[in-house]
């Protein structure tokens, strides 16, 4: 299965944000996920120190190159994992993929915790299985990769 991992991005450093990413990575993979993710093929933007939300000039950076491709990507996927742990201001980019994840029919799952602002009954409704700490979807996933109970 694939899986697709949302993360904020906006007004974070590229480490953590990559950080986050490959924390989960190694774990779904492990499961026998092909993990999906924002920051692919984005490793020339490691100097950045807090991360814009709009006009980049790369091509692969493009507002329009990223917005097709993680709708790509959420085309593409069987499931799409939403961690708004680290999501302390309103994240469009988020909340657009998670929109386009329920209006395509794909799993929908999201680490949201208590006070989030992201706490608002669209998100409750779009979302399959919510968790409210990052580490509690992951015996969730396992299971669901390896078919168990």
């Amino acid at each position: 299965m694939k899986i697709y991992i949302a993360l904020p991005i906006t007004g974070r450093d590229y480490a953590s944000v990559v950080g986050d990413i490959h924390s989960y990575k190694d774990a779904l993979e492990s499961y026998g996920y092909e993990v999906l993710n924002p920051m692919t093929g984005k490793s020339y933007l490691r100097t950045e120190i807090e991360f814009r939300a709009h006009d980049y000039h790369s091509p692969a950076s493009t507002n329009h190159a990223i917005f097709e491709r993680d709708q790509w990507m959420i085309r593409n996927c069987d499931v799409a994992l939403f961690d708004f742990w680290h999501a302390t201001d309103k994240s469009i980019g988020m909340i657009m993929e998670l929109a386009w994840a329920s209006l395509l029919g794909k799993h929908t799952i999201a680490i949201l915790p208590e006070n989030n602002i992201h706490r608002h009954a669209f998100v409750f409704e779009a979302v399959d299985v919510c968790f409210d700490n990052p580490s509690d979807p992951f015996e969730y996933l396992h299971k669901l990769a390896k078919g168990t109970e």
